[in-house]
């Protein structure tokens, strides 16, 4: 006789280490196909076993994880690391690493976008409005 705690669907069990926000997220990442199982998409109800390996594309990065525990309930993050092994190649982790550095400041690059107030004025000035 099996309980009901041996079984675990792949929604649950992502939303439970903290990869996405909410279990529906998890849910429609399924279903739009950026989950993935043997490099093919796997469904929200699949049933999660320790040693399954899954590729995640989530809003922040890429992530390939080898399931090493089942959590059934969201936990605090550093209690959920330990329910998975993260083995994301390194030239992702590069790539990310690059994003991070090449990140916007906040600060208007010159010369782009909308112009400033007294380029606005001067605009004016110019062609007599």
């Amino acid at each position: 006789m099996t309980t009901s705690k041996e079984k675990l669907r792949l929604d649950k069990y992502l939303w439970a280490i903290r990869l996405f926000k909410t279990r529906t997220l998890a849910a429609a990442a399924c279903d739009t196909g950026k989950v993935k199982y043997n490099g093919a998409a796997a469904k929200a109800s699949r049933q999660v076993s320790a040693g399954d390996e899954y590729e995640i594309k989530t809003e922040a990065r890429r992530w390939r994880i080898k399931v090493t525990g089942l959590l059934y309930n969201r936990v605090q993050y550093a209690e959920a690391v330990k329910y998975y092994t993260d083995i994301t190649p390194e030239e992702e982790l590069q790539r990310l690493q690059y994003q991070a550095a090449s990140f916007h400041t906040g600060k208007r690059p010159s010369k782009i976008g909308r112009p400033t107030k007294k380029e606005r004025r001067d605009l004016d000035d110019f062609l007599g409005d």
